[in-house]
């Protein structure tokens, strides 16, 4: 009775439990879970894991740039310095070595680390997840990435490879990396690797490096590099230095070129406060800074993962906020006509006492088609309300299309005598059926006089002083003694110091004056130069009245420019600023509290420039870049610390995408290959599309955006496969067994790799030599480069569907 009560137990329990034999996943029993939703959660967890990658490997890369920008002083000959001789700092890794070996290393770390993992986490028994990987990033690095970096160089620019020796070198490597790697799975040792093999294969990783080395410095015949006459490095021409490094003085932004900088934007409608001048010039300067592939990685994962960018970048919306805040002329107000705006007609009226009223002008402009309603009020000045005006509060009415209407006021007219008394009408709130605002007179200045001439114009000061920053000078013209009738005065300027064109702008014309009017200004247009100048004077002169007026004996004016005191003490604090900026512009921090800051904010902290997809990507990355935020900064033991700890957090996560991407493909039956090739290779390779695709668009060569791809995609080789293997074999000729690597599926996808690369570089070298695609590597005319782009993406989906269907047996093998 009680075997048989045990023996209906199997048939309710679950008789297997799939899936589920990960070097660290699953965490939990899952067996009793829905197989689609378990799908589901590993393909989620799968692509957060992605981003966990990029940005750990952002840390690691700002690591190993602080390690390679490292600098010493030496000394050069210099027949311009003083003594011959002058001191200089030059980098202490060569550009081409950095390149193949850390930052290769940087930009490879997640495949390389995931073949590791897979071997040292099967007892040293070969997978396909670790050399599928790293075999299917290389095709996508390769004909994806240089398809996009074709495509994406705006219409009519090109870009062509810089030092062709080195890129020809790579790609040689680049072919030779997987053709070495059939030969050891087919006919050197068919389904075995031996040690000498991995041995080798590792080996060549440092002969690339080597021969790199010898062609960039100029050991190689026909490869010398030439130093300009007069000049020489006493260490030797090349060496194993990098690069002679700028002097510190010139890396300085100065006075002079935050001038020109604010001269250069306002000329192009750019107008900025100082903290965004300083802001935007340091970014300018750090842009123009020759950069490398590495730079342009970490910023590509910055950008797809809404952190902190090297170089930021100001708003459309900002740009046009500032354009209308600081534009030296007056800024549109109607905006484009889409708002109406009312002001008085003029700044003043006069108006005899005994005529008994005075009609004001309001005009209406911009948006007519819209009803508004204002209201207008009086207010005393010397004249009082009832002994000298019938005081007024009431509203206008402006109906669709209607654009000037009349404010009545009385004058009560007395038989005592008083010297011109003023009061003011005020436009003081506006309802609005539509858009609308107040103008720039708000305010009209009532006269009451007892004189009926027509009046005798002049200026009110015998000159006038104006910062070169004003933009738009209006210099006043009276009317006095009168202002019976409509009368008009002829005005114009001279040079005398200040130069038409130069200084300001020449101008000549007439001022009206309606019935009633005092006052009128003459506009003049002064130009702002950014430089310092001596004061400089131009005249203004009246001429020619109409209608029986007169001039006053103060009918000429002297107009003095004077140099803007606060300009130039505004360009001492943006100059000030912008050097600061540019240190903070660093890719590390030298703190773990900036570290903390820059995790824990979208965009670094610049929310007034981050989009929507930055916030997006923030909040789906936040808990990754606080986490990583505790790692050490760069800063510490010459970023060697950050160096390693951020490897270790690489290799941790990659251990656990390679769980995720292995039970996801066994739950949706897909094979270690196919996933491998598929979603691990685009996963892993993201970040250097978003890198290449930025670095092709600002770069002036081609050699960050592709020249990196050939170089990395030998080095998986040599190192992503020569360790691992070279562990595995060892380990197994210490057992005195053989290292079995499979040659099936992975043998198929080299030689379809190959096949693909050979014709993807010659399409790139076919570029550089034909005049139909702009004789470069990459953009050109548009027919031929959206071609070319879409040849080389289209070898890709073969790559991958030959691959698929080899791996289910549709074709055959090799």
């Amino acid at each position: 009775m009680g075997n048989s009560t045990l023996s209906t137990i199997p048939d309710i329990c679950p008789t297997e439990y799939k899936c589920s034999e990960g070097l660290i996943l699953p965490l939990v029993n899952e067996s009793s879970w829905n197989v689609a939703v378990r799908a589901i959660l590993y393909l989620i967890g799968l692509m957060f894991c992605f981003l966990g990658i990029a940005i750990v490997a952002d840390i690691f890369m700002v690591a190993i740039e602080t390690i390679t920008s490292k600098t010493r002083k030496v000394t050069i000959a210099d027949v311009d310095a003083p003594n011959g001789r002058r001191e200089i700092e030059v980098r202490i890794w060569n550009s081409t070595v950095a390149n193949l070996t850390l930052m290769a290393l940087g930009s490879s770390a997640p495949e390389i680390l995931l073949s590791v993992i897979e071997i040292c986490g099967k007892d040293f028994q070969a997978g396909d997840l670790g050399p599928g990987t790293i075999v299917g990033s290389a095709a996508f690095n390769l004909l994806g990435i240089c398809a996009i970096c074709v495509a994406c160089i705006p219409k009519g620019e090109t870009r062509k490879i810089k030092e062709i020796g080195v890129f020809g070198l790579t790609s040689f490597f680049c072919l030779f990396a997987y053709i070495w790697l059939f030969i050891i799975l087919v006919p050197s040792s068919p389904g075995v690797v031996e040690v000498w093999e991995a041995l080798l294969t590792l080996l060549f990783f440092p002969i690339l490096v080597i021969v790199a080395w010898l062609i960039d410095s100029g050991y190689l015949p026909g490869m010398k590099k030439g130093v300009p006459a007069g000049k020489g490095m006493e260490v030797g021409e090349g060496g194993l230095l990098g690069e002679i490094h700028e002097d510190a003085t010139k890396m300085k932004i100065t006075d002079e070129e935050v001038r020109e900088f604010i001269k250069e934007g306002e000329r192009e409608g750019k107008y900025y406060t100082p903290d965004e001048a300083a802001l935007l010039l340091a970014a300018k300067k750090e842009k123009e800074k020759p950069h490398n592939s590495l730079w342009y990685r970490i910023n590509g994962v910055r950008s797809m993962s809404g952190g902190k960018k090297p170089i930021p970048q100001k708003s459309a919306a900002r740009q046009k906020a500032l354009r209308d805040r600081f534009s030296s002329r007056a800024p549109d107000m109607t905006l484009g006509n889409s708002r109406a705006v009312v002001e008085f007609s003029a700044p003043s009226y006069s108006i005899k006492e005994n005529e008994g009223k005075i009609i004001i002008g309001v005009r209406r402009y911009g948006k007519t088609s819209n009803k508004v309603s204002i209201r207008y009020s009086t207010e005393d000045a010397t004249a009082v309300a009832h002994e000298d005006y019938i005081p007024v509060d009431d509203v206008l009415v402006f109906e669709p299309g209607v654009t000037k209407l009349e404010i009545a006021i009385d004058i009560v007219d007395d038989d005592v005598w008083e010297p011109d008394e003023i009061f003011n009408v005020r436009l003081i709130s506006i309802g609005v059926d539509g858009d609308c605002v107040i103008g720039r007179l708000p305010n009209c200045t009532i006269t009451i006089i007892n004189d009926d001439e027509p009046g005798v114009f002049g200026f009110e000061k015998p000159s006038y002083l104006f910062k070169e920053s004003v933009g738009l000078a209006a210099i006043p013209v009276q009317r006095k003694d009168g202002c019976d009738g409509a009368v008009s005065v002829r005005y114009f300027t001279t040079d005398d110091s200040a130069i038409n064109g130069r200084h300001f702008k020449s101008t000549d014309g007439l001022l009206n004056f309606a019935h009633g009017e005092t006052q009128k200004s003459v506009l003049v247009t002064i130009i702002d130069d950014k430089s310092p100048n001596m004061d400089s004077r131009f005249t203004i002169t009246l001429a020619d009245p109409t209608n029986g007026a007169q001039l006053s004996a103060r009918h000429h004016t002297v107009i003095t420019i004077v140099d803007d005191d606060d300009f130039n003490a505004m360009l001492s604090n943006v100059t000030e600023k912008a050097n600061v900026d540019l240190e903070r512009m660093e890719l590390g921090t030298s703190t773990y509290k900036d570290q903390f800051h820059d995790a824990m904010n979208v965009n670094g902290g610049d929310v007034e420039n981050s989009t929507a997809f930055d916030y997006v990507m923030h909040f789906l990355t936040f808990g990754w870049k606080v986490l990583f935020a505790l790692i050490p900064p760069p800063s510490y033991l010459g970023g060697w610390l950050s160096f390693g700890v951020s490897l270790g957090m690489i290799g941790l996560l990659t251990a656990i995408v390679g769980d995720l991407a292995a039970i996801f493909g066994c739950l949706i039956g897909l094979k270690d290959t196919v996933t491998a090739i598929t979603l691990v290779a685009i996963g892993t390779s993201l970040p250097d599309t978003f890198a290449s695709k930025k670095a092709a668009i600002d770069e002036k060569h081609a050699d960050s955006a592709i020249g990196n791809v050939t170089g990395s995609n030998s080095v998986n080789v040599f190192l992503g496969l020569g360790l691992p293997w070279l562990l595995a074999a060892v380990y197994h000729r210490a057992k005195d067994q053989e290292f079995i690597v499979a040659a099936g599926s992975l043998t198929f996808s080299v030689v379809m790799y190959l096949v693909c690369a050979i014709v993807c570089i010659s399409v790139i070298i076919g570029r550089r030599m034909l005049a139909c695609s702009g004789k470069s590597e990459l953009g050109g005319p548009v027919t031929t480069k959206y071609v070319s782009a879409v040849g080389m993406f289209s070898l890709w989906i073969i790559y991958i569907t030959m691959n698929i269907l080899q791996s289910y047996g549709v074709i055959s093998g090799i």
